[in-house]
């Protein structure tokens, strides 16, 4: 029995009392020796009492733990060997020296001295890792692997019931999705009522056909506006076959000679309904953004995943929307005591073009505003527009750099940004930082990038270029415009630059814009000059198209040499000439760029899209117009990285 039970802290207060009491006793004897005598007896049989009881203690004590121990002992053989949990004792080379008989059901006959391979192949690797927690599949048995590598012991819990109740709980998850007509107010504004209500039947049975062939739930809020609730397990199956509910509506409305598109946001992750709503909305306006005809699945970690996108946003015929823009940037500028303008990193003619648009609507409003520019990073296209902005000492005046824009700052500045929506590209990221409101002007698709809290958002992917928007705008302005030649001129240079003079991404309002310009004093011939190129840039074009190949189904691909660099500009321009090419579908040019940094451009017609194909190397931009830039990449694993990318693309969704 343990020496600890043998002396417990309540025998020191016993044997105190024993020993005052025996002083007392024979304190008493010098007086009354009769009743001394009869102390001492009483003191005798107390001790007697008091070893009997304590030795009955000791007795049943010990009965007791060595009960206790033997039902322990029993415990733990009936755990090793009837519980469901293997146990494994290994060596120091991982060979088997016991195993209890659970895990010995899943061995064969000769198992000792045996690697603890014959039990999975994948356990060893598994073992290399530090984490001491593994999951493994024995079978169709799901395996939780405990390691303790201090004592070579390895349990075994089956979790398959936990694994499969796991599973099954991720399968019922809720999801809602919302689904919207891109074009539905477009299309059936001039179609009488008897054939907009055909169309719209065919379109509601389109859905309910795919509602009911996935066991979505399917309600609609508006003629143009659905709301589908279905869970994750559907979901799954829908991404399977790309979401061809998409292309089956479009190609289903175009026999009627009437192509309606269709947009769907998706939310999923959430707990709770809301939450799931809001994420579902978030995802319809990022789709829209995008130039609609897709889906976009939004997660609650925020990773978006994107379905469709395959044909190139349809131009809004009514000018509403621009009207409504252009009277509340009126009123933001008025509100403001100085308008502040800046693009992106490197502004190309377009973004230049469409800064000197929004200095004019500040003008018209009696405000003072400044565009903002890097002289020591601008393209080589642009410099010539720079250089003849610099002979017209009221434009020149207007321009300034990133450190005098931060210190000229006031809470009551506005900020616009123009051709892009992107933090990461903007010319000065502290100003977004710093400036309290701010207005996004871009015709860019909308990535998963975007300025944190606008006051004020105009994206319309339809449009061909910054300047188109933001020439609408001044349209609608109140006041009457007065430009004068260099400032028309430069806005229909950046629309010239980014529709390759009117060849591609080009609608209606892209020459009312124009033609708006021109009556404004813009000379076509001096666009021409600005945007004439010299023989060596000529001459590095060709060499970088001359080592192009045909990858796949007319996709060309050029790939610059190693050591060899390029402007940003010339390896778009490449990408640009290898379109014209005889059955090319989509170009690609790669190389590096002048600052080091390895780009890849990507062009198509609008059969590819190259905006998904970019996406998926970290990049964004236009269903026909793409890029994306890289570091720490060679050129060779760049084209792998993009081969890659475009058989995903050709076989698949973009995530």
């Amino acid at each position: 029995m343990p020496k600890v039970t043998h002396y417990k802290w309540y025998l020191y207060p016993t044997i105190l009392l024993f020993v005052a009491l025996t002083f007392s006793v024979t304190a008493l004897l010098f007086y009354q020796w009769i009743l001394a005598v009869v102390g001492y007896v009483v003191i005798l049989l107390l001790g007697v009492l008091y070893y009997y009881i304590q030795s009955n203690y000791r007795k049943e004590l010990g009965q007791y733990i060595s009960t206790l121990s033997h039902r322990v002992n029993r415990a733990g053989e009936e755990a090793v060997t009837n519980l469901p949990v293997g146990i494994i004792l290994y060596d120091q080379n991982y060979n088997i020296q016991w195993v209890n008989p659970y895990i010995h059901d899943l061995l064969p006959e000769e198992y000792l001295g045996q690697p603890l391979s014959i039990i999975s192949s994948e356990l060893p690797i598994l073992l290399e890792d530090k984490n001491q927690e593994h999951r493994l599949k024995l079978g169709d048995l799901e395996h939780y692997v405990y390691e303790r590598p201090n004592e070579r012991l390895l349990y075994f819990f089956d979790m398959t019931e936990t694994v499969e109740t796991k599973e099954r709980y991720n399968e019922e998850k809720t999801v809602i999705g919302i689904i919207f007509l891109d074009n539905y107010d477009e299309v059936t504004q001039s179609l009488e009522d008897q054939v907009t209500s055909s169309l719209r039947n065919k379109v509601v049975g389109l859905l309910n056909q795919w509602a009911n062939e996935h066991d979505i739930l399917l309600r609609s809020t508006d003629d143009d506006r659905f709301v589908a609730v279905f869970n994750q397990r559907a979901l799954s199956e829908i991404e399977t076959n790309q979401f061809q509910i998409i292309d089956q509506i479009r190609e289903e409305t175009s026999k009627d000679q009437v192509s309606l598109t269709l947009s769907i946001g998706i939310g999923t992750g959430e707990r709770t309904m809301r939450e799931l709503g809001s994420l579902a909305q978030s995802s319809l306006d990022l789709a829209l953004g995008r130039g609609g005809d897709q889906v976009a699945i939004k997660e609650k970690s925020g990773q978006v995943r994107f379905y469709g996108g395959k044909t190139n946003a349809v131009e809004k015929r009514t000018r509403v929307r621009a009207r409504v823009i252009s009277h509340a940037l009126r009123d933001f500028v008025r509100e403001s005591n100085q308008v502040i303008v800046m693009g992106h990193k490197t502004p190309d003619m377009d973004a230049i073009g469409a800064s000197i648009g929004v200095l004019k609507v500040a003008e018209v409003n009696d405000k003072d505003a400044y565009i903002v520019v890097d002289n020591e990073n601008v393209s080589p296209d642009v410099q010539k527009l720079m250089d003849e902005v610099e002979n017209h000492e009221y434009l020149w005046s207007r321009f300034i750099s990133p450190a005098e824009a931060l210190e000229q700052l006031t809470k009551q500045t506005l900020l616009v940004v123009v051709d892009t929506h992107k933090p990461s590209l903007v010319i000065e990221p502290k100003l977004l930082e710093r400036v309290h409101r701010v207005v996004v002007l871009d015709h860019h698709r909308r990535g998963e990038e975007f300025i944190e809290n606008p006051a004020l958002v105009y994206m319309e992917p339809y449009a061909s270029s910054a300047s188109e928007l933001v020439t609408e705008l001044l349209e609608y302005q109140p006041n009457k415009v007065k430009m004068d030649a260099l400032e028309a001129t430069a806005m229909l240079a950046g629309m010239m630059v980014d529709t390759k003079h009117f060849s591609i991404r080009t609608g209606s309002r892209t020459f009312e814009a124009a033609s708006y310009l021109k009556a404004n004093g813009a000379d076509t011939t001096a666009v021409q000059l600005l945007l004439k190129e010299d023989l060596e840039n000529y001459n590095e074009r060709s060499k970088l198209i001359s080592r192009s190949v045909i990858y796949g189904n007319g996709m060309a691909i050029a790939r610059g040499e190693e050591g060899q660099s390029y402007h940003q500009v010339l390896i778009a321009q490449a990408a640009d000439t290898l379109l014209t090419m005889n059955d090319v579908r989509a170009s690609f040019v790669i190389s590096y760029r002048s600052d080091g940094r390895l780009s890849v451009s990507a062009r198509s017609l609008g059969d590819v899209n190259v905006q998904v194909i970019m996406e998926k190397l970290g990049g964004g931009g236009h269903l026909t117009n793409a890029a994306t830039q890289m570091d720490d990449t060679t050129l060779l694993e760049a084209e792998s990285m993009l081969k890659e990318a475009i058989d995903q693309y050709l076989g698949g969704t973009s995530k």
